[in-house]
């Protein structure tokens, strides 16, 4: 059997964090949350991620300031954008900037999942081997 893949949920949102996360879990996926794009940071340095589920509006760093800091902290993590916040200019350069995909809140998990999967799925195709 296939390990799972390892996603790094991140939201400031404790209790939609949690949920999810274990929603995720229960879906056959290794999930660790993060409250904001330090602590993710802090989270990658110990491991790396397959997958990282990130929110825009977020204290702090917030979701655009993060993606960067977060592709070049785990190049090989692929970024997908999950908010309540629908922003055609943000959706744009959260995709140029290296996100592979853009959800919107309240996403069905099974949709979320399947996004996982295939940009998963994607980048798995693409690596050398």
């Amino acid at each position: 059997m296939a390990d799972p893949i390892r996603v790094l949920l991140v939201d400031d949102e404790e209790r939609f964090r949690d949920t999810l996360g274990k929603l995720l879990s229960r879906h056959g996926f290794s999930v660790r949350t993060a409250g904001g794009g330090q602590i993710a940071l802090d989270l990658l340095a110990q491991a790396p991620s397959d997958v990282i589920v990130l929110d825009v509006k977020m204290p702090g760093l917030s979701g655009e300031q993060a993606l960067p800091l977060l592709r070049a902290a785990c190049p090989e993590a692929e970024v997908l954008v999950l908010t309540g916040h629908a922003s055609v200019d943000i959706a744009s350069a959260m995709i140029s900037g290296g996100a592979a995909d853009y959800l919107l809140k309240p996403c069905p998990t099974e949709e979320l999942e399947g996004a996982i999967r295939a940009v998963y799925d994607r980048r798995q195709a693409t690596r050398p081997r």
